[in-house]
């Protein structure tokens, strides 16, 4: 039966955030190591396994319509076996069992690595029952399989969040605070850079409070260090900073360390002090625009990106309209706006004074125009100067090449479209001086390679 398993196929549909993308490779990974082959077309796939997100309402709704589509592939000769794992395994087992009786097996947010064993045990008619311990740590040894185009790559440094947002249910599904050890990570991001990874992005739920659990204090500044020994490693960009945690240390390591973008994902959510308390943060908005003035004396050339929430509970027209003149004040170089989601089991969904839809998607919608003209103005302050862009690929029918700036988180930022008379590789740095600008994108055309 083994040696049969070895030759099955199998599909991933990995859903949700970047975190979560980790966790898929991992699997694959894993898989790979015990002979198993992949296929991208789940009608060719003896195992589909779905990796979901529960987040917000619609990445639920995403995963839910996956797993109901991959389950129409079981009436097929070819699928044999679907397993879900991921947040929405961890959250709603009971009910998928009830409501999609398709699904052969779950597994949870901190069992991903028992995935080899699970297909086994499927494959061979026999149950399969993890008990998902949410403050597990899966720690893999098998070498990631990369989905990405491969010149960046996500290193995610910590699982779970102490925070407790009266929003968010990821403590209850991703569990509290745990680091990696520092040498585990180090080894998986040389792994990451000899593959051909030229950027790492390092992710969590967050980032700042790295190695309080480990080693007693704040060691970002320490890990970034290790990580910027890399040989070959060309840039490190680090996402979801929480502001209070933000100290000095990190701010030198940001600012002294060659290989670190000056570039900061600080999601605050909001900037009305009520609305901030209601929230469970842990900032207020002189403390937000302390540290956004403290970053940009220190970083002066610092990429500052942030995210809001449109519509949460008791928001009023009055708080709305002080986080649209805090982000007139601050000018965000980047900035995401959601709307508010009901998420049972967490406070804020039985708060009183609930927003219309209708109301949440106004805010959001002002919020992001003001952001428009916001990024209109710092695109054209940038024509006329010449920055790095790593190459991220070819666009045939223009002749024109398209990368991004240390300004520029891959999917969620703009790019940089540049004219180029030489063949160039996704991954290269070259310099690029910038001729002309739109909302969110440069132009312009390389001068030579960095």
């Amino acid at each position: 039966m083994q040696e049969v398993m070895q030759y099955m196929k199998i599909m991933f549909a990995s859903l949700g955030c970047d975190k979560n993308l980790v966790d898929t490779e991992n699997m694959l990974g894993i898989l790979n190591d015990k002979g198993f082959e992949f296929t991208d077309d789940e009608t060719q796939a003896d195992v589909i396994v779905v990796n979901t997100c529960c987040f917000i309402g619609d990445a639920k709704q995403e995963s839910i319509n996956t797993i109901l589509e991959m389950a129409q592939h079981k009436e097929d000769a070819v699928c044999k076996a679907l397993i879900v794992t991921g947040c929405l395994a961890h959250r709603y087992k009971d009910e998928i069992i009830k409501e999609i009786p398709e699904v052969d097996a779950f597994l949870g947010t901190t069992s991903y690595d028992k995935i080899a064993e699970v297909v086994t045990s499927v494959l061979e008619g026999k149950g399969f029952n993890v008990v998902d311990d949410a403050n597990r740590l899966p720690i893999v040894k098998e070498k990631r399989i990369i989905t990405t185009p491969g010149y960046f790559e996500y290193l995610k440094i910590a699982e779970g969040c102490d925070k407790h947002c009266t929003y968010c249910i990821i403590p209850k599904v991703r569990g509290n605070f745990r680091s990696y050890p520092v040498e585990y990570l180090v080894e998986q991001a040389k792994h990451l850079v000899h593959n051909g990874a030229k950027e790492l992005i390092l992710v969590a739920q967050e980032t700042t409070l790295y190695g309080t659990d480990l080693y007693g204090k704040k060691s970002l500044p320490m890990l970034i260090h290790e990580l910027a020994k890399i040989e070959d490693l060309k840039w490190i960009r680090i996402q979801y900073c929480y502001p209070e945690e933000i100290n000095d240390e990190l701010i030198e390591a940001i600012k002294n360390e060659p290989k670190v973008c000056h570039y900061l994902d600080m999601p605050i959510q909001h900037a009305s002090d009520n609305v901030l308390k209601r929230m469970g943060r842990k900032t207020d908005k002189q403390e937000l625009l302390d540290i956004v003035a403290k970053l940009r004396k220190e970083i002066p050339d610092i990429a500052l990106r942030t995210t809001l929430i449109a519509g949460f509970p008791g928001e009023t027209q009055a708080d709305h309209e002080e986080v649209m003149e805090f982000i007139d004040e601050i000018e965000f170089d980047r900035l995401g706006v959601f709307t508010y989601s009901r998420e049972e089991d967490t406070p804020a969904a039985t708060m009183p004074d609930q927003i219309d839809q209708d109301i949440m998607d106004t805010w959001r919608d002002e919020l992001m125009a003001l952001q428009q003209e916001i990024s209109i103005d710092k695109s054209a302050q940038m024509v006329g100067k010449t920055i790095d862009v790593m190459v991220e690929g070819y666009i045939a029918e223009d002749n024109t090449y398209v990368g991004r700036s240390y300004k520029d988180a891959p999917n969620v930022d703009g790019m940089v479209f540049f004219e180029c008379d030489r063949e160039l590789m996704s991954g290269d740095f070259v310099s690029v001086k910038i001729t002309s600008s739109t909302e969110y994108d440069l132009m312009g055309i390389m001068e030579e390679n960095v």
